[in-house]
């Protein structure tokens, strides 16, 4: 299956190695970048856990990570592919919900006591309320806004290109994102080749923006994990 991944670069690489590793063909065509917006004083307070979200957190913690403190402070974040991506950096306890922010708070609430005092390293524009979930259970955490996903205007022509030569399957792993796909497909004027695919999305609030636009081949994951996504396409290559 030929698969358009629009995700950051550094993501995309992953997903792409995942979904040839299943036979398939990934086309990378980042629909947005990550831009630091400023970084983690973590000599501020003695957190007992990080929150991470998303691997571009880290790059709030970019001019501290060669201290081994830093490495000693557990981890908990919302998907296993983060958390293999956290570890590779050398922290030495990193747990995954493996699914989304509610499940992230509810493991930081069994595995830790209010009032802890937690990191939540956050994207500029996020899905749920962690910190309020957590706040309502007890916990103290300091939310500290590290990174903003810039948008492109318009598909980047690699995309509209595999779009033009045929494409089976979309992606799509944000609301924010899926509907970033649409208007970019529509200021490109390719909506109606964009929305043709089978779009395969992390959840039905992902969906929302591709069904409203008019795309009619669309299914959900049965998890909000990337592991289940890209298990909905191996069923379609046999």
């Amino acid at each position: 299956m030929r698969v358009l991944v629009l995700r950051p670069q550094a993501s995309a690489v992953n997903t792409a190695a995942a979904l040839r590793a299943c036979g398939h063909e990934p086309i990378i065509a980042p629909l947005m970048g990550i831009e630091t917006l400023t970084r983690a004083d973590l000599s501020a307070e003695p957190w007992a856990a990080f929150l991470i979200t998303s691997v571009h957190a880290l790059s709030g913690l970019t001019d501290q990570m060669h201290r081994e403190q830093v490495w000693r402070v557990p981890v908990f974040t919302v998907g296993e592919r983060t958390a293999q991506q956290i570890r590779q950096c050398g922290f030495a306890s990193v747990t995954s919900a493996g699914g989304n922010v509610d499940d992230l708070a509810n493991l930081v609430a069994a595995r830790l006591a209010p009032p802890a005092r937690l990191l939540y390293l956050a994207g500029e524009d996020r899905s749920g309320d962690l910190a309020g979930e957590l706040d309502a259970k007890g916990f103290v955490v300091d939310t500290i806004i590290v990174y903003r996903a810039v948008l492109a205007e318009k598909l980047p022509q690699v995309a509209i290109d595999a779009l033009a030569s045929g494409v089976d399957v979309v992606l799509h792993y944000s609301r924010r994102s899926a509907e970033a796909y649409v208007d970019a497909a529509r200021r490109s004027n390719v909506l109606p080749s964009a929305l043709r695919p089978l779009h395969l999305c992390l959840s039905g609030q992902v969906a929302e923006p591709l069904a409203r636009a008019g795309a009619t081949s669309i299914k959900v994951a049965p998890r909000p994990n990337e592991a289940a996504l890209l298990g909905l396409i191996d069923p379609m290559a046999h």
